[in-house]
C-alpha cells in the first residue's frame, strides 16, 4: 500500500484528475475501476473521481509496488528545463508569478521541441526551491495569459492548481484590466472603443476582422487612448476587453492604424522604416500593466493591485527617436480608457 498525502500545490484539482498524473501511464478505465473497487481511496473511503482535493487528504493505492511503478513515470527520468538567462521577475509570492516576457520568446510550446516561457519558469522554480524535480510529477507551474511570440510584457503564472484556476477564471471573466503600449501608423484623436468579428485561418496563422457577424467568427472588443502623436505616427495605450488571437494588431490594422513592425499586418513602407532606422523586426507591441480586482482566496495577495512591465529597451528607443515620452508607471488606477 502507498499513501500520498495532498499539499496545498494540488489542492483544488479533481481526484481523477490527480490519478491521471501520478499514474500517468495507466487509462482512464483502469483508475475509475480502481476506484470502484476501492484500490484506490480518498480519505480511507470509496471515491468517484469527481472530489476535489483539498490539502491534508489522503489517497491511498492499495496495490502493488511493481503496478505503481508500471504506470508511474519516474522522477529520475523527469526531464528538468534549463533556463535560459535571468527571468525578468515582476512580483513573486508562494502562490503566484508574474514575469517581464522578452519578445521573441514563446509563452508556451508550439511543437514539443521548443522550449517556451513556461519552462523557463519551471526552471526558475526549482533554482529557487519553489519546486523539487520529483514534483514535476504531479504539477507543472502553467501561465493564465498567453502573448504572442513577439509581443512583450506581462505574462502571470500560478505556482499552485487552485492558484492557476483562480487566475484563469478571472483573465476569462476579463475581470483583470490588460493594458498594452504600441506604436501605430497615422493620427487617432481621442479615445475610443471599437468593437467587431475575427475569424481566425489556423492554416496561414493569420486573422480577418468584419465589421458584423461571421459563421466561425468570434465578437471582440479594444479600447484604446492616443498618449502623444508626432506627425507620423502615435503613441497608443490599448485596453484589451476581449482576448482573441492577434487581436490588437489585426484590429487596429483594420481601421487604418496598423503597428510598427507588424510584418502580418502592417505595411511594408512602415515596417522598412522602422527596421532600417531602429533595427526592429517584430511588432512593436508591449503587455505593459495588469489591474487585479478585488479577490480572495489563494489571490489574495493580488488583490486591487496594479501591477506594471518596464517596456524593453528597443521600445524605449524608438519611442525617444520619435520624440514620444513613455508612461512611467506611476500613475493611478483609472476606471477605464
Amino acid at each position: 500500500m502507498r499513501e500520498v498525502r495532498i499539499t496545498r500545490r494540488e489542492e483544488g484539482q479533481r481526484l481523477d484528475k490527480f490519478l491521471q498524473k501520478y499514474l500517468s501511464l495507466a487509462g482512464k478505465s483502469f483508475l475509475y475501476k480502481m476506484m470502484r473497487k476501492k484500490n484506490i481511496t480518498l480519505n480511507g473511503k470509496k471515491a468517484s473521481g469527481s472530489e476535489k482535493l483539498a490539502a491534508g487528504d489522503t489517497v491511498r493505492f492499495f496495490l502493488s509496488e511493481e503496478t505503481i511503478e508500471k504506470f508511474s513515470k519516474s522522477a529520475k527520468n523527469t526531464e528538468v528545463p534549463q533556463r535560459a538567462g535571468k527571468l525578468d521577475v515582476i512580483y513573486e509570492d508562494s502562490t503566484v508569478l508574474l514575469i517581464n516576457k522578452s519578445a521573441g520568446v514563446l509563452s508556451q510550446k508550439a511543437k514539443p521541441e521548443d522550449v517556451s516561457l513556461v519552462e523557463y519558469i519551471t526552471a526558475h522554480l526549482i533554482e529557487n526551491g519553489s519546486l523539487a524535480a520529483e514534483d514535476l510529477n504531479l504539477f507543472r507551474p502553467g501561465i493564465c495569459n498567453r502573448l504572442d511570440r513577439n509581443t512583450s510584457g506581462l505574462v502571470a503564472a500560478g505556482k499552485s492548481v487552485a492558484a492557476l484556476q483562480q487566475l484563469t477564471q478571472c483573465f476569462r471573466e476579463r475581470s483583470v484590466h490588460k493594458y498594452y503600449l504600441s506604436i501605430v501608423k497615422g493620427e487617432l484623436r481621442e479615445r475610443a472603443s471599437i468593437s467587431g468579428w475575427l475569424k481566425k485561418d489556423e492554416k496561414r496563422n493569420k486573422v480577418q476582422i468584419f465589421s458584423g457577424e461571421q459563421e466561425g467568427a468570434a465578437r471582440i472588443e479594444t479600447q484604446y487612448e492616443p498618449l502623444s502623436y508626432n506627425g507620423r505616427y502615435t503613441l497608443l495605450k490599448i485596453l484589451l476587453i476581449t482576448g482573441k488571437s492577434h487581436q490588437i494588431r489585426s484590429h487596429l490594422a483594420s481601421i487604418g492604424h496598423p503597428l510598427a513592425g507588424d510584418e502580418k499586418y502592417s505595411d511594408a513602407q512602415m515596417n522598412l522604416y522602422f527596421r532600417e532606422r531602429y533595427g526592429l523586426k517584430h511588432q512593436l507591441l508591449h503587455a505593459w500593466k495588469l489591474e487585479f480586482p478585488e479577490m480572495d482566496g489563494e489571490l489574495k495577495s493580488l488583490s486591487c493591485r496594479t501591477f506594471y512591465a518596464p517596456p524593453p529597451a528597443l521600445f524605449c528607443r524608438i519611442a525617444a527617436g520619435e520624440g514620444f515620452a513613455l508612461p512611467d508607471g506611476k500613475e493611478t488606477r483609472e476606471e477605464g480608457v
